[in-house]
């Protein structure tokens, strides 16, 4: 084979090994969906992180409103696993035994923290809940103090929906403004996870230097 022959079949191969947009697409918005639903139920997953990321993926592709459904997926996907977790947390309230999600609920949610949420809420009410997902480590004990004060899910689902909005409002732009910084999406992806770090433990280190 000659040498313009095996260049354009390296070529052919490398490029036929990157998978198309619509792939990538069909993979990565349920991917992104079940990631942020865990996460939201189960608060260890950085579904900060993991929305900034889908950001930069879709701030470097050329399909039309690829942004646009990254920030539908995400903020669609942590409504939903707040409204499951906040309807489990109501279920284990009203049982004599509780319930091992009520129970994830409160370990996630120390005593002076759950006692300054349940102040917040009584004196400024839903925009707490709205404020609580922009702060790192904020949304648990604000869903514990809607818990102890029996607001109804339909309450609780009124406040929270904008709150994800803005939660994934917030982290997307993160994402943009770190894919645009670099031509390669995997750069900008790395900046984004590294802000998105620095944003989750900066109120736990003033909190220690205080």
């Amino acid at each position: 084979m000659s040498r313009p022959a095996s260049a354009l079949a390296l070529a052919a191969a490398s490029t036929s090994a990157v998978p198309p947009e619509s792939t990538q697409q069909a993979v990565g918005y349920p991917s992104l969906f079940l990631l942020v639903l865990i996460g939201a139920l189960v608060p260890v997953v950085p579904t900060g992180a993991l929305v900034s990321s889908a950001a930069v993926v879709a701030f470097h592709q050329t399909a039309p409103f690829s942004l646009a459904l990254v920030f539908v997926t995400a903020s669609l996907a942590a409504f939903t696993g707040d409204g499951a977790l906040y309807w489990l947390g109501r279920r284990g309230m009203r049982s004599r035994s509780g319930s091992r999600w009520l129970e994830a609920i409160r370990s996630r949610a120390p005593e002076e923290r759950a006692a300054g949420a349940r102040e917040k809420l009584a004196e400024h009410g839903v925009a707490v809940l709205v404020l609580s997902r922009l702060v790192p480590a904020g949304r648990v004990p604000v869903m514990l103090a809607c818990l102890m004060a029996d607001w109804p899910l339909r309450r609780f689902a009124r406040g929270n929906l904008p709150a994800c909005l803005a939660w994934a409002a917030t982290y997307q732009v993160i994402g943009v403004l770190g894919g645009s910084l670099f031509r390669e999406p995997w750069e900008g992806v790395v900046v984004a996870v590294a802000l998105t770090v620095v944003i989750s433990v900066m109120p736990g280190l003033v909190r220690r230097f205080r």
